[in-house]
């Protein structure tokens, strides 16, 4: 393992889209190839990736720690160009035992299991992000019934592992109607911006500014607009695991803003005393 970075990587919320955010990048997805260099000239090139996404939900938190990952195909209905796209990385190899020392710690569970693949909530922004594919990634099932403060209780014990030169990420969407976006029509990707999802987009960026936890953790019922935005909040809750493993001493950075359907964000964070170097590195 190398030495440390001076400062830790931030922790990362990625809001990834629909699969066809793999073939047409639009402004997320330029977004997405601009982080990965902005992050390895900030920072160095991650030693590792522990990634969430909100199409892998288990039971309790579950390591997937084969020897090596495949991009997994968990969508139909789209593009047949989609189901060619490759995204081959190393697994967890020696990072295994590092991160379930690291929640053994923290008191928090962790099942470890010989078992590979990336669904498209890790491999699309990983694609975008480090295409070269040669960090080794550790995707983390988790559960989807836990409380915004559980999932930042258990985000909080890898922060030894950012300390580490880890890059912790969680992958969903900031807002998430797949019913409006479908009754709004797919081929409508640049309907202009809903009342409801703006306000809901506003309320998280202005509470996130503030470090106002208490809010953030209860949003269900402070949000406006929250259970439209959310019917059911499994693409949001990566946030909060990101938020966790970043440190709630340090204010969420919002570093991408952008829409699509008039409904589906593709906002970005990063936490943690790395998020304010990273943002200045991508305005530049």
């Amino acid at each position: 393992m190398k030495e440390s970075p001076a400062v830790a990587l931030p922790s990362l919320f990625i809001s990834h889209g629909t699969p066809m955010t793999a073939l047409e990048p639009r402004e997320a997805g330029r977004f997405m190839q601009a982080l990965g260099p902005a992050i390895t000239a900030t920072f160095g090139q991650p030693q590792a990736i522990v990634v969430l996404s909100a199409h892998t939900l288990t039971r309790t938190p579950v390591l997937l720690a084969g020897d090596r990952h495949e991009a997994v195909y968990d969508f139909g209905n789209f593009d047949n160009r989609l189901f060619t796209l490759r995204y081959d990385a190393p697994g967890a190899g020696p990072w295994a035992q590092r991160l379930s020392q690291a929640l053994a710690v923290a008191q928090q569970p962790l099942e470890v299991v010989n078992a590979s693949g990336l669904d498209h909530g890790i491999w699309t922004p990983l694609r975008y992000m480090f295409p070269e594919a040669n960090i080794p990634v550790l995707p983390v099932g988790w559960p989807a019934h836990w409380s915004p403060q559980d999932l930042m209780r258990w985000g909080q014990a890898l922060d030894p592992l950012r300390q580490d030169g880890v890059l912790v990420m969680g992958t969903g969407s900031l807002t998430h109607n797949l019913q409006r976006v479908f009754a709004g029509g797919l081929q409508n990707i640049d309907r202009p911006a809903t009342t409801e999802s703006t306000a809901f987009r506003q309320w998280f960026v202005q509470q996130s500014q503030q470090r106002a936890w208490a809010s953030l953790v209860d949003y269900r019922q402070q949000a406006p607009y929250a259970t439209l935005m959310h019917p059911t909040d499994e693409h949001l809750l990566p946030w909060f695991i990101a938020a966790g493993a970043g440190g709630s001493q340090y204010a969420p950075h919002r570093i991408h803003a952008s829409l699509t359907y008039g409904d589906l964000a593709m906002d970005a964070y990063a936490f943690g005393e790395g998020a304010a170097p990273l943002a200045q590195a991508l305005v530049h």
